[in-house]
């Protein structure tokens, strides 16, 4: 059976893979950087992709942690905005969050009842590429974009990403998908510290996020998956059911190709 990937962005375009595709979604700054964070360190995660979802998650929920921001500013009621370094610093893990964001969690909530749904960051793009090899004939790697604008940092994750799939003999299902993978293959993650994005947190007071989500490169080994409106993250055993190939294989960005090369 032919293997395909494609690389696109924003919510909206999820509903052209709806049917034939698992989805990888990503969105460096911030929110899957946040999730994947959050359901790491032992806490349960469930996005939202409206303030009125949310306030209904936590009205079912013991003591929730309310997670996010909506146009970069943080709802009225909730704890901590979207932010992965402020979220690793808590030990309240017994605390479920819920997170939302003005991008991010709506691709992941659009994404809800595809046949897989997967979160993508720089922490975990390595194992995620290598989890993903031969599971799905037909993968979608979205980035949820902001402002109308495809980001750099989610270029890169999901070139990092396709580029391994591609290596591993998945077949790129346009030219689009091609030329992202090209633009960005090789690049350290610092690539993205002079973008817009990198730039609004630097502007906003918020520069340890960027420092967080620079310095953590493939230091998760392990894969994040939708399951209902939960994020949970796999069992090691159904991670390592069908032998694929390690981190350093040819297109799989490991911790030592991805180092960090400073903020400039």
């Amino acid at each position: 059976m032919s293997q395909s990937v494609v690389i696109d962005c924003f919510p909206g375009s999820v509903q052209r893979y709806r049917n034939e595709h698992a989805i990888v979604a990503i969105d460096v700054i911030r929110a899957t950087t946040t999730a994947v964070t959050t359901v790491s360190l032992g806490r349960r995660c469930v996005p939202v992709d409206s303030l009125a979802t949310a306030l209904r998650a936590a009205s079912r929920l013991t003591n929730p942690l309310l997670l996010g921001e909506l146009g970069g500013k943080m709802p009225s009621g909730f704890d901590l905005t979207n932010s992965p370094a402020q979220l690793a610093l808590r030990d309240d893990i017994s605390r479920p969050a819920i997170l939302l964001s003005t991008s991010g969690t709506q691709l992941i909530c659009a994404a809800a009842g595809c046949q897989a749904v997967y979160l993508g960051c720089f922490r975990n793009c390595a194992s995620l590429s290598r989890y993903l090899l031969g599971r799905h004939p037909r993968i979608a790697v979205i980035g949820a974009g902001s402002r109308d604008e495809f980001r750099e940092e989610d270029q890169m994750c999901c070139a990092f990403i396709t580029e391994a799939l591609i290596n591993g003999g998945y077949e790129p299902e346009n030219r689009r998908t091609m030329e992202i993978v090209e633009r960005w293959s090789g690049a350290p993650p610092s690539a993205c510290a002079n973008g817009k994005s990198a730039a609004y947190l630097r502007s906003s007071g918020q520069v340890n996020d960027l420092e967080f989500i620079l310095s953590h490169i493939n230091d998760i080994n392990a894969v994040f998956k939708l399951d209902g409106d939960e994020i949970v993250m796999l069992p090691l055993e159904l991670q390592s059911q069908f032998p694929v190939p390690n981190a350093g294989a040819p297109g799989i960005p490991d911790a030592t190709s991805l180092a960090p090369q400073g903020l400039a």
